[in-house]
């Protein structure tokens, strides 16, 4: 039976909402945040090069209300800085998409011990961190009715073992799976406050971190895929506005 009284007309937008994006300057952080915007959402975005985030927040705010707040996400000090920034400025958090990411290729043999440390401390341990931070500001925007929501950004590198490039990428496959079950583990604990948390896993889209791989196989990654072709900004940009939007209100804890 139809209850008349919900309005579905409004059911994926945003208005009103504020989210923050972390790696928003480019690739699909820049595709999610223009999303964002479109969907009626203040957008924040962060990454290390204030000049490449000033860039990429002038070009957004022809979407929207886009600011840029330039930082590292792996620094406490940073973190610290843009939480207060956002209370400062806005008191509440209703969308933290965690999506700053990076990798590391190279052959089995000489695959260095390095890669691990830098991978992991971007992609799972600033994630960790920013969710933790930001707690607070999500919880003052949440209701039972209408959650604060978290978005990690997975890959479908994290759900099986990549082939398609040839490249060896142990730390990155390891830390999307870690990615993915962080976010399950997260759902647990903030749900009962009312903050949904969940993962996206994409497949391969043309990003600055993908450019060689395109370079290389891009009518493999397109052949290699069910559909015949790479994902699209629409692709990604609507399933996060899903995730962040009333139609998304009753998923949690998913990949």
């Amino acid at each position: 039976m139809t209850n008349t009284s919900d309005n579905y007309a409004d059911l994926f937008s945003l208005k009103g909402r504020v989210a923050l994006v972390t790696g928003g300057s480019r690739g699909l952080g820049y595709m999610i945040s223009q999303g964002l915007l479109q969907a009626g959402a203040k957008v924040y975005i962060t990454a290390r090069s204030a000049e490449e985030c000033a860039h990429s927040a002038a070009s957004l705010a022809a979407y929207g209300v886009c600011h840029a707040l330039p930082g590292n996400i792996t620094d406490g000090a940073d973190r610290a800085r843009l939480v207060q920034a956002v209370s400062e400025q806005e008191g509440r958090l209703d969308i933290l998409v965690n999506n700053a990411g990076t990798s590391w290729g190279d052959h089995f043999e000489r695959y260095p011990d390095a890669a691990f440390g830098k991978v992991f401390d971007i992609n799972v341990t600033a994630l960790f961190a920013m969710t933790r931070d930001f707690s607070g500001l999500l919880q003052a925007a949440a209701t039972h009715d209408a959650p604060a929501r978290v978005v990690n950004i997975g890959s479908i590198d994290g759900l099986h073992m990549p082939t398609v490039h040839r490249t060896g990428t142990f730390a990155y496959t390891a830390s999307k799976a870690a990615v993915h079950h962080l976010t399950r583990h997260l759902a647990v604990e903030l749900g009962a406050k009312h903050i949904t948390v969940n993962a996206v896993a994409p497949g391969f889209f043309p990003s600055k971190m993908t450019r060689s791989t395109f370079e290389q196989f891009g009518d493999d990654l397109a052949h290699n895929s069910l559909l015949k072709r790479v994902g699209k900004p629409s692709d990604i940009a609507g399933t996060v506005i899903y995730l962040c939007s009333r139609a998304g209100a009753y998923t949690h804890g998913t990949v």
